[in-house]
C-alpha cells in the first residue's frame, strides 16, 4: 500500500525540506495565476451570452463593457500591490479584515472566499470541457464525466507537493498564453492591414436576429457576468508564503505578469469579436462552439493551430482549478489556526501541503459539478459574488490599515484601496442585482451560513478549552479504581486483560455474561484452575469473577447493570471497563468475528458518565501465546471477536 501512495503522491517529504518547495515567478505565474489568465477564455463568453437576445447590436456593447471591466481590474491591481507589501507574509482578505475590521467582517470575507475558491475549480474545469466539446462535438454527451476525471487528476497533482504543482501547470499555461495570444495578435494585424474589417478564414456561427433592446438591465447583467474574468486576482496575495525570498518583490512581480496578459487577451479578444463577428451560442445546443474556438477558427482556420490553441485553452481552464487548490487549503489553515474550522486543516500531509483541505475541496467542486451537469453558464451566476465581496473587504481593511499606520505615503495609499473599495463595492451591488434570480441567491445564503459553522466551530473550541483547563496542582492520593473486565472464555485474551487490570488495582473483577449455564459451570472450573489456584499460591488476591446469565442473549445490558452497581458501592472511585479485542490483522479477517467490542466501547462512551473510563487491551492476531502453561485453547474467542 505505501508503494501505491508513493507512486502517486510521490515519497514522503521532511519538515526541514519546506524550503525547497518554495516558488519563483515562473513557477508562480501556473501555479497561482491560472485563474486569472484562464478567465480570459470564459469571463468574455459569459458576458456574450447575456447579450444573445441583442443578436447583433449586442457586439456594439462589448467593447465598452470588457473597458469596464478592464478599468476595475486596474484598480484592483494597484490595490493588491500595497496589500502584498504590507502584508509580506500573506495579505488575503481575511487577514487583512480580521486586522483592520474585525473578526465578524474577517469570517465573512472567509466565507466568501471559500465559496469563490469551490466555484472557481468547478467554474474553470466545467469551461475546459467546453472548449473539448466545440472542437470535438461527439463528446458532448460525456461533459459530467470528462470534469469529474480532470478534477481527480487535478487533485492527485496538488496532493504530491506545491513546487510539483507548478511544474506540472507551467508548460501547459505558457503554451497557452503563446498560442492564444499569438492567435489574438495575428486576428489585430490582420484587422489593422484590412482597415478593421478582416475576412474570417472560417465563418463564425451567425448571430441570432435580435428579440430585445439593449437596456440598462441587459448591460448590467452582462458586466455581471464578464467580472468572473477577474475572481482570480486575489490568488497572489493569499500565496505570497509560497514565494522564495524575497517573498514580496516576486509575488508583486508575478501578480503584475499576470494582470498585463490577462488585460491584454481581454482586450484582444473584445476587439477581435467585433472586428469578426463573433457572438455567444447558447451552450445547450448540439452545435455549441465557445467563443475562442470561433475566434480562432476566424482567425487561422481549423489547422493545426487551431488545435494547438484549443488544446491549450482546455488544459489551462481544466488546470485554473489550481488556483483554487493553492487557495483553498491555504485559508482552510488559517482559519483551523484561529479555531474557526476543524484543527485537522492545519496538518500537513506527506508531501507537506495541506491535503485535508485539497480532498475537502475536490469533493464540494465535484458535488456542484454534478448539481449543475458539469455545464459552465449554470455555474457562472454564482460565481463573482464571493469574489468582489472578498475584494471589497480587503479594500476596506486596507484603508483602515493605512490609517493605522500613518506616515510618508499613507495617504495616497489609502485614496488607492478606497478608490478600490468602492470600485469593487459597485460591481458587487450591480453583481449581485442583476444575478440575483439566477443563482447568486443562493451565494447569499451560503455565506452567511458558512459564518454561522465557524462561529458555533470557535464557541465548541472555546467550550472544550474552558472546561479542560486546568490551574491547579495535580491532586494526589486518589483510591486506585475498581476495575471491571469482560470476558467471555478463559483463554490468552482474557489472560492479557486481567493481568493488565491487576497491575492497576487490588480491586479486579471479570464480568462474563453467558448465555447458558453451561457456559458458566465451564468457565468458574477455568478460572478455579487457571487463576485462583495460580495467585492464591503465589500469595496474591485474585480477582472475583462475576458470572451472570442473560437468557434472552443480551450482552450489553447485563454489563451495564453490573457498572452502575460497582458505581453505587464504590461511590468515591472510578470504574475502569478493560476492554480486550482481538485485532484483526488482515482485512478479511473482519468478515469473520463479531465486532461487540466497538459496540461495548460506544455503549459506555455515549453514556457520557465521567466516572468510567475505558481502556482498550488488544490481542493481534499472531501474538506470541504467553498464556500460563496448560491453559485450554477450546475457547478462543472474546467479548470482542
Amino acid at each position: 500500500m505505501s508503494s501505491i501512495a508513493e507512486l502517486l503522491l510521490g515519497r514522503p517529504l521532511a519538515s526541514r525540506e519546506e524550503g525547497e518547495q518554495k516558488i519563483g515567478i515562473l513557477a508562480g505565474i501556473p501555479m497561482l495565476g491560472l485563474d486569472a489568465l484562464a478567465s480570459a477564455a470564459y469571463g468574455p463568453e459569459a458576458a456574450l451570452t447575456i447579450l444573445i437576445p441583442a443578436g447583433a447590436a449586442g457586439l456594439g456593447y462589448f467593447g465598452p463593457i470588457i473597458l469596464a471591466i478592464l478599468a476595475i481590474l486596474t484598480v484592483l491591481y494597484l490595490s493588491y500591490r500595497q496589500t502584498i507589501a504590507a502584508y509580506p507574509n500573506g495579505g488575503g482578505s481575511y487577514t487583512v479584515a480580521r486586522e483592520n475590521l474585525g473578526i465578524r467582517a474577517s469570517l465573512f470575507a472567509a466565507a466568501a472566499l471559500l465559496v469563490d475558491y469551490i466555484l472557481t475549480v468547478a467554474v474553470g474545469i466545467s469551461a475546459g470541457v467546453g472548449a473539448l466539446v466545440s472542437a470535438v462535438p461527439s463528446l458532448h454527451p460525456h461533459i459530467l464525466a470528462i470534469c469529474l476525471t480532470i478534477l481527480a487528476l487535478v487533485t492527485l497533482v496538488n496532493l504530491r507537493g506545491v513546487r510539483e504543482s507548478g511544474t506540472a501547470f507551467a508548460v501547459p499555461t505558457y503554451l497557452f498564453v503563446a498560442s492564444l495570444g499569438g492567435a489574438i495578435a495575428i486576428g489585430v494585424f490582420k484587422s489593422l492591414v484590412l482597415g478593421g474589417h478582416p475576412v474570417p478564414v472560417e465563418k463564425p456561427a451567425p448571430l441570432p436576429p435580435g428579440v430585445a433592446a439593449v437596456g440598462l438591465w441587459l448591460l448590467m447583467r452582462s458586466f455581471a457576468s464578464g467580472c468572473t474574468a477577474m475572481t482570480g486576482v486575489e490568488a497572489v496575495s493569499n500565496g505570497v508564503g509560497a514565494f522564495d525570498r524575497p517573498t514580496s518583490k516576486n509575488a508583486i512581480a508575478t501578480l503584475t505578469a499576470i494582470v498585463t496578459i490577462l488585460a491584454l487577451m481581454l482586450a484582444g479578444i473584445a476587439y477581435l469579436c467585433r472586428a469578426y463577428g463573433v457572438g455567444a451560442v447558447d451552450p445547450d445546443l448540439a452545435s455549441y462552439q465557445s467563443v475562442i474556438s470561433q475566434l480562432v477558427a476566424a482567425v487561422v482556420g481549423r489547422g493545426w493551430f487551431y488545435y494547438l490553441t484549443i488544446g491549450s485553452v482546455l488544459a489551462v481552464l481544466a488546470l485554473s482549478a489550481n488556483t483554487g487548490f493553492a487557495g483553498f487549503p491555504r485559508l482552510c489553515r488559517l482559519l483551523g489556526k484561529d479555531e474557526f474550522l476543524p484543527r485537522s486543516f492545519t496538518h500537513r500531509g506527506r508531501r507537506l501541503v495541506f491535503s485535508h483541505g485539497i480532498v475537502i475541496l475536490a469533493m464540494l467542486s465535484g458535488a456542484l459539478l454534478v448539481v449543475f451537469g458539469g455545464v459552465t453558464d449554470r455555474l457562472i451566476p454564482l460565481f463573482a459574488v464571493g469574489a468582489f465581496l472578498a475584494f471589497t473587504m480587503s479594500q476596506a481593511g486596507m484603508v483602515m490599515h493605512w490609517r493605522k499606520v500613518g506616515g510618508k505615503g499613507s495617504k495616497t495609499s489609502m485614496a488607492i484601496n478606497a478608490l478600490g473599495a468602492i470600485a469593487t463595492g459597485i460591481a458587487l451591488v450591480v453583481v449581485l442585482a442583476a444575478k440575483f434570480l439566477d443563482g447568486a441567491w443562493i451565494t447569499i445564503l451560503l455565506i452567511p451560513g458558512l459564518v454561522v459553522i465557524f462561529q458555533a466551530v470557535n464557541r465548541h473550541y472555546r467550550h472544550v478549552q474552558s472546561e479542560t483547563s486546568c490551574k491547579r496542582p495535580i491532586q494526589t492520593g486518589d483510591q486506585p479504581p475498581v476495575v471491571i473486565v469482560p470476558i467471555k472464555g478463559w483463554n490468552t485474551i482474557a489472560e492479557k486483560a486481567i493481568r493488565f487490570g491487576m497491575g492497576l488495582s487490588p480491586t479486579v473483577i471479570a464480568a462474563h455474561v453467558g448465555v447458558s449455564d453451561q457456559d458458566i459451570y465451564e468457565l468458574k472450573r477455568d478460572w478455579g484452575r487457571f487463576v485462583e489456584e495460580p495467585l492464591s499460591r503465589a500469595g496474591k488476591k485474585p480477582p472475583k469473577l462475576v458470572a451472570v446469565s442473560s437468557p434472552y442473549r443480551r450482552l450489553f445490558t447485563p454489563l451495564l447493570g453490573l457498572i452502575r452497581e460497582l458505581e453505587e458501592q464504590h461511590p468515591d472511585r472510578q470504574i475502569a471497563v478493560i476492554i480486550p479485542e482481538l485485532v484483526e490483522t488482515r482485512w478479511w479477517q473482519h468478515l469473520l468475528h463479531n465486532q461487540q467490542a466497538t459496540g461495548l466501547k460506544a455503549a459506555l462512551l455515549f453514556r457520557g458518565d465521567r466516572r468510567i473510563v475505558v481502556i482498550n487491551v488488544p490481542w493481534y492476531l499472531g501474538e506470541p501465546n504467553l498464556s500460563i502453561e496448560g491453559a485450554t485453547e477450546r475457547d478462543t474467542s472474546m467479548v470482542a471477536e
